[in-house]
């Protein structure tokens, strides 16, 4: 299947001593470069992280709409911002103004949200579940509303006396961006919010860890959420086609830089316990190319989807991420008929 292959970054900063990111300004601008010349090289998405309380991205719309202005085809997104920390009308304005400045390439991931780096950190932004609700349906709740306003259709009652004029009606939020609603994936780690946000008609984003439903591989497992969401979709009735994208770390071991640092990767998934759910981890994938191109042809959750997002090691800089980028799109991807 043809896919569209674009890169995921973390964002992460640190002083340790081989970090090319050593501060919040260097991920910031580096990842604007690396995003333009990743769509010279041909790639298809740039898509980033977002967590709060840590040394990683935490606004995406601010280093989005930069991308945007400074990139004229490649996607751009997140994977994913977590909707518990989320005003949904003010998220509106700010994705809006992303992506128009992009031209409507905006691809935004959303989800509930993982475990953060403080205990419930959404209520130091002013939030909090319902009475008898979690806070993981207090992020859903907040993507319905996102959602639904996202349609722009109007819905507050205008001042008689505004301090400038008014169309006719009710009164949306602005700036609007057409077609941004069917741009909208929803980051899920079991099969029940994958079918949930097919029927929301949302595309699906699966990462590098869901939750063990079956003790199948992990790849297995993912390449079932994602039949069961094709499924849900199919039965909603919804007129247009969904889009799936997974998350991989691969790496072409092409010379010996790349060796020296992932040559002795570990090449098995993992099961372990995160946020009280048992969740099985994907192994990473670091091979000469041509055993990688056989060791990726196995994966059944690669070939369900139709995007493919590598996960970039972004502490190692721009140009050590741009090669490993082109090894992927040069070398494997024609070799599986990605491209």
């Amino acid at each position: 299947m043809m896919k569209k292959i674009g890169f995921l970054s973390f964002g992460h900063w640190s002083q340790a001593p081989y970090s090319a990111t050593r501060s919040a300004s260097d991920v910031l601008l580096q990842s604007i470069d690396l995003a333009v010349a990743a769509e010279e090289l041909g790639a298809d998405g740039a898509y980033f992280r977002v967590h709060h309380f840590a040394r990683q991205l935490a606004s995406p719309f601010p280093l989005l709409s930069a991308i945007g202005a400074k990139t004229s085809r490649i996607e751009i997104g997140t994977g994913v911002i977590d909707m518990r920390y989320e005003n949904p009308l003010y998220m509106i304005e700010d994705a809006g103004a992303a992506d128009l400045i992009s031209g409507g390439r905006l691809q935004l991931g959303i989800s509930r949200g993982s475990p953060e780096q403080v205990i419930d950190g959404w209520r130091h932004f002013g939030y909090a579940p319902a009475e008898g609700q979690s806070d993981a349906d207090m992020g859903r709740r907040h993507a319905e509303v996102f959602l639904r306003l996202l349609n722009g259709e109007g819905f507050a009652q205008p001042n008689p006396n505004p301090m400038f004029p008014n169309p006719p009606g009710l009164l949306r939020l602005e700036p609007h961006s057409d077609g941004l609603r069917d741009r909208i994936w929803w980051g899920s780690a079991s099969n029940a919010t994958a079918v949930w946000a097919a029927q929301m008609g949302m595309n699906l984003q699966s990462s590098t860890l869901k939750a063990d439903e079956s003790g199948e591989p992990f790849h297995v497992q993912q390449a079932q959420q994602i039949r069961a969401y094709k499924e849900a979709w199919k039965a909603a009735g919804h007129t247009r086609a969904p889009r799936v994208s997974v998350s991989r770390s691969i790496f072409a071991l092409m010379n010996q830089e790349d060796h020296d640092y992932f040559g002795r990767g570990d090449s098995s998934d993992h099961v372990g316990v995160i946020d009280n759910m048992r969740a099985v981890f994907g192994r990473s994938y670091s091979a000469e190319p041509e055993q990688l191109i056989e060791q990726l042809r196995a994966d059944e959750a690669i070939a369900e989807a139709d995007t493919l997002l590598l996960t970039v090691p972004n502490q190692l800089g721009v140009a050590y991420n741009v090669h490993v980028i082109e090894a992927i799109l040069q070398h494997i991807a024609p070799a599986l008929g990605w491209r």
